[in-house]
């Protein structure tokens, strides 16, 4: 018998090449009166906005910007961008940007009506009340932000990721337009691309997969291991870019309503330490993971090589599911995505806090939903695994 588990969207999702220039409609039918725009000054001196910003003038929608966010998202940012909002009398929040920019509007959100501070609801199921009413437009193809229950922001204080996560976090609408990813450069188009394909995997195999989920999943995993190469190739390749957003964006529905796994687990302490960005991390982390997990579950890492477009027939499962991993490798390395160590990465400092940090990534609950359970010692070897490759 299947359990019974709840499937969360946003109410409204508008997808589609030119999207954006719904926003002062749908900004109106809010009933709202004055937004804070969420975002970061890149995006600002890009002229990213300027279209926005017209369009929302045009429908008399009144709006103040707060452009703070330069890194992924902190406590800092959050209390920045609330104090803007309060002190601007504002009530409804757009994000306009990638996952950080999301992501620190969800805190925004839902702080502007509940108590306390951020650091408060850390973990699910904490925030009490609804937030301000929130549209967010991403401009990455990559983190799923704009259609999930989850942020995550760094308290600096403590050197932690903070999962938060609600279904009071997902925003009332998303508007998903792919032509505001035309200026992502060739690096950020990899790595965000490689995030959300990672999203769609862990959220197939986790041990919370549901049916529901699963659909997403496959469709995002053949949209994106089909078209990211080529969006990668050629920024401005139009037809790639809607295919691999309209993925991300299936991805992100997808581990909404299931979860992460192994690889997110890991992947948030690499950044915490060693301030590398996520979707790198989980590039480095991906095809070693897949190796470790497959025999947790083999048919359906077999499934997702045959939705990465490999040639399954004749192959028995665990070949088909071991062909999933070499699939993976080679779209990281076709892609140029650099390793830990081409970063930078110290070895002797990964072998020192390779302890610490596989405690932290079983703290964070991710590894649980893995079909492959790791034990701590082999956490750390996968780190080290992870490094060489």
């Amino acid at each position: 018998m299947l359990s019974v588990k709840p499937f969360y969207i946003p109410p409204v999702l508008i997808f589609g090449s030119g999207a954006s220039q719904r926003v002062g409609e749908e900004s109106r039918k809010l009933g709202v009166k004055k937004g804070l725009i969420v975002t970061d000054e890149v995006l600002l001196k890009l002229g990213i906005l300027d279209n926005i910003k017209q369009v929302l003038s045009q429908a008399k929608v009144q709006f103040t910007i707060y452009s703070g966010v330069f890194t992924e998202p902190t406590v800092e940012f959050v209390q920045e961008g609330l104090k803007t909002y309060k002190e601007n009398g504002c009530d409804f929040l757009l994000a306009i940007g990638g996952g950080s920019a999301i992501d620190t509007a969800k805190a925004i959100t839902v702080m502007a009506t509940n108590a306390g501070s951020i650091e408060d609801y850390m973990g699910l199921g904490k925030i009490p009340k609804a937030g301000a009413p929130f549209i967010a437009i991403p401009t990455t193809a990559g983190t799923g932000s704009e259609v999930t229950q989850f942020t995550i922001i760094t308290d600096t204080k403590r050197d932690v990721k903070m999962l938060i996560g609600s279904p009071f976090l997902i925003p009332r609408e998303a508007i998903v337009d792919p032509l505001l990813t035309l200026s992502m450069p060739r690096g950020l188009t990899a790595a965000t691309g490689i995030d959300a394909l990672t999203h769609a995997i862990e959220a197939y195999v986790s041990v919370k997969a549901q049916p529901m989920s699963d659909i997403f999943c496959l469709s995002a995993i053949e949209l994106i291991s089909g078209n990211l190469r080529q969006a990668w190739s050629n920024g401005n390749n139009l037809e790639a870019r809607e295919k691999t957003m309209l993925g991300a964006l299936q991805a992100g529905i997808a581990f909404s309503n299931s979860s992460v796994a192994l690889v997110h687990g890991m992947s948030r302490p690499v950044g915490a330490y060693f301030h590398v960005a996520h979707g790198v991390s989980n590039a480095a982390l991906l095809g070693v993971v897949t190796e470790f997990s497959l025999i947790g579950n083999p048919a359906r890492y077999a499934r997702i090589a045959k939705a990465m477009g490999e040639n399954v027939e004749h192959l028995t499962i665990l070949e088909a599911a071991d062909l999933a991993a070499k699939s993976i490798k080679r779209l990281v390395q076709d892609i140029k995505i650099p390793s830990l160590q081409e970063l930078g990465v110290d070895k002797e400092k990964l072998d020192k806090l390779a302890p610490q940090m596989a405690e932290d990534a079983i703290a964070s609950g991710s590894p649980a939903n893995n079909p492959r359970q790791a034990t701590k010692e082999e956490i750390i070897e996968l780190y080290k695994l992870a490094y060489l490759q």
